[in-house]
């Protein structure tokens, strides 16, 4: 234990070092201190150096001085993506409104929680859900309602007014469907399953473009250094890796990699990404991404809060941009690594069950199934 702590006026007697580089800066001390006086010179510094990443963390702050965005957070919540058109262009719920809706959602898991009789019939195909093996052990539905700038929003889609996706662009039904021509069928092969079901990025949109909320797995973790951002999604552990230029290589075009190509700057405290040429096999609400643009905002709202931003931009898919929030809520648990390769035997068992079918009906063999 050290009893001999060093003196406050003793820090004025130290050498002025700002004008010396990084490395003379280390050694001019020792050169200027006898083996007796470094000793308290030693302690006062490691004792800075060890108070300087708490002062950061309750300044808001990066050690590089840009807001700290870092952390495990979850974006699952009741809102929903889009507003209901009953709501028009309402934006917010009242307080009451939101506890309510925050109710319904808690006692709608509590009725799916009711322990199902063992010697119940099989129910009516038309009866189950659109998967009908995941029960509540599965699922982490978003069940309350945090606010964005004090709203209780009423759906993550701010702009247009009415909360709603745009229309789509004259023609666009018939472009889908001469792309389909010549593509594999569901069933032809892997290529013919979603990208979520072969693991090649997350189910859903968690991991873009427009980070959203799915049934479970909404978790998310920030990781800064000086010069990057990124983020890695939970599910199917996809990483997106954001460099902070101005610049865009000039191989994103053909990369073509799976979450897009992007870049970032800060605008005073918010993190603004934008992020395109994404893998041609990707999609976005069933259109292609060849020239989707989605700009992103990252902003702090406290400790324990960040509001996430996105603006949608494609002018060959719909009549107008779209924007929306999110917010994200941090959370304190460890994110796991989601082993999706390791258990994907579904996907074999779907291919296989197929090729089953086309031989049974090759064989004449009636596959209608009798629901009495």
């Amino acid at each position: 234990m050290l009893t001999n702590l060093p003196n406050p006026s003793m820090l004025s007697t130290l050498p002025d070092l700002s004008a010396l580089s990084g490395r003379a800066k280390v050694i001019a001390p020792i050169r200027a201190a006898s083996a007796s006086s470094l000793l308290p010179i030693l302690f006062v510094t490691s004792s800075l150096v060890a108070f300087m990443p708490a002062a950061y963390a309750q300044s808001g702050l990066t050690e590089w001085g840009v807001p700290d965005l870092q952390g495990n957070w979850k974006n699952a919540t009741v809102m929903p993506f889009e507003r209901p058109a009953e709501l028009g262009t309402k934006r917010a719920y009242t307080e009451a409104e939101a506890i309510e809706l925050e109710r319904q959602a808690q006692r709608a898991v509590e009725e799916d929680n009711v322990p199902l009789d063992p010697d119940r019939p099989a129910p009516a195909a038309e009866a189950l859900p659109p998967v009908g093996n995941y029960d509540l052990f599965w699922t982490d539905r978003g069940m309350f309602l945090p606010t964005i700038d004090g709203e209780f929003r009423t759906s993550a889609i701010i702009d247009p007014a009415n909360g709603r996706i745009p229309e789509r662009v004259a023609g666009f039904n018939e472009r889908m469907a001469a792309l389909a021509v010549g593509k594999p069928d569901r069933n032809d092969g892997p290529e013919g399953r979603s990208l979520g079901e072969r693991c090649l990025v997350a189910f859903g949109n968690s991991s873009g473009p427009v980070m959203s909320p799915v049934m479970y797995n909404s978790h998310m973790q920030i990781v800064q250094s000086p010069g990057y951002v990124t983020i890695v999604v939970e599910m199917v552990h996809d990483a997106r890796i954001i460099k902070i230029s101005d610049d865009r290589s000039a191989a994103a075009p053909v990369l073509d990699k799976w979450m897009g190509d992007s870049i970032g700057r800060w605008e005073g405290d918010t993190l603004i990404v934008e992020t395109k040429h994404y893998n041609p096999w990707h999609s976005y609400r069933g259109a292609p991404t060849d020239n989707l643009t989605v700009t992103e905002t990252f902003r702090r709202d406290g400790n324990n809060k960040l509001i996430y931003g996105f603006t949608v931009d494609d002018p060959s898919v719909y009549t107008a941009q779209w924007s929306g929030e999110y917010p994200l809520s941090r959370i304190e648990e460890p994110i796991y690594e989601y082993a999706c390769h390791e258990g994907n035997y579904g996907i074999i068992g779907i291919l296989a069950g197929a090729r089953r079918l086309e031989s049974l009906e090759d064989a004449g063999v009636d596959l209608a199934i009798d629901q009495e």
